[in-house]
């Protein structure tokens, strides 16, 4: 289960001796990457992965110069063949991969670590009442800016001692599908504390490839509630939903409450845009809320087409029971 209490991790002063110390000596921490087609933003994200002890780059068999780039700035590449079901990606590399770092730092490529977190990083390594985890906020850039408004940064476990978590095992997806971790959270045996330096999150990408891959998310995410409307329950191993336990347990928390709501595409604008202030943002902004308000209209049609095709498929069965 994972652990309630959140703590925040005691920042000493980021000094030039620690940057110093840290530089001299690699933290014991490895990199799980997770990879696929990301010849765009694997450099930028590589380039500050100096403190790292070792880096893995988990690819999917990239058709660009992935694996060629992660090999050339000196990280192993290790690649995975998703074959439906679970594990899938990450939970793959925590199973099979042999690690001998006490700590993992999860990344994508579209992530960097600035220096100011490794040094937050470094301090918590050292204390002996270390958590068993640690949150990391994913700082949100969107069109070139750095969103300090509209709610879009979100918090995930992210730093995790070693054999000291799994991610959620929500349900069995096709061959087909992605292949790696969407939404799914790390259940934590222990204490999880907090880091205060955010990721700088930032897809180079563009935004015909982020509106393309939150199609596809949305197909997943309307799967997952598909399965949590009609059963209760999320999956076979998950966090639990607590309003008042951590982020990742508050954020589940309040989902399963929204998605019984009607109108929950504006819901989530509204939410972005005028309680979040997404609006001082200006025009990347209002296309940011417009998008994550389409995202969810996205899942809920989906969902309707599982719902409509679930009663078709049983009426069906129960057609030919009655013939027969």
């Amino acid at each position: 289960m994972s652990g309630t209490g959140v703590t925040r991790s005691r920042q000493k002063p980021i000094t030039v001796l620690l940057a110093a110390e840290i530089e001299a000596a690699k933290l014991p921490v490895t990199v799980l990457l997770a990879a696929k087609n990301e010849a765009v933003n694997l450099p930028r994200c590589l380039a500050a992965l100096g403190p790292a002890q070792r880096v893995v780059v988990l690819d999917s068999r990239s058709t660009d110069a992935t694996a060629e780039i992660a090999r050339a700035r000196g990280a192993e590449v290790v690649q995975f063949d998703y074959r439906g079901g679970y594990p899938k990606k990450r939970q793959w590399a925590l199973d099979h991969l042999p690690i001998e770092t006490p700590w993992i730092l999860f990344l994508d490529a579209d992530e960097v670590v600035p220096e100011a977190l490794w040094a937050e990083i470094a301090v918590v390594l050292r204390q002996p009442d270390a958590a068993a985890a640690y949150l990391i906020r994913k700082g949100f850039h969107f069109l070139g800016r750095r969103m300090r408004h509209g709610g879009f940064s979100h918090a995930a476990v992210l730093l995790l001692r070693t054999g000291q978590g799994r991610f959620e095992h929500l349900f069995d997806d096709a061959a087909d599908s992605l292949d790696m971790e969407i939404h799914e959270r790390v259940v934590v045996r222990g204490r999880i504390g907090t880091l205060s330096t955010p990721l700088i999150h930032e897809d180079f990408k563009g935004l015909e490839a982020y509106i393309a891959r939150h199609n596809k998310y949305s197909t997943w995410e309307a799967r997952v509630r598909h399965r949590f409307l009609t059963s209760g329950r999320y999956g076979e191993d998950t966090i639990e939903p607590r309003l008042f336990g951590n982020s990742q347990e508050r954020r589940r928390f309040l989902k399963a409450l929204i998605i019984r709501l009607p109108f929950e595409p504006w819901i989530w604008f509204c939410y972005h845009y005028v309680l979040r202030l997404g609006f001082l943002e200006g025009r990347p902004g209002l296309i940011a809320c417009q998008i994550r308000a389409s995202y969810i209209a996205q899942v809920r049609a989906k969902l309707y087409e599982l719902r409509v095709r679930g009663a078709t498929n049983q009426n069906s069965t129960t057609s030919k029971a009655v013939g027969e």
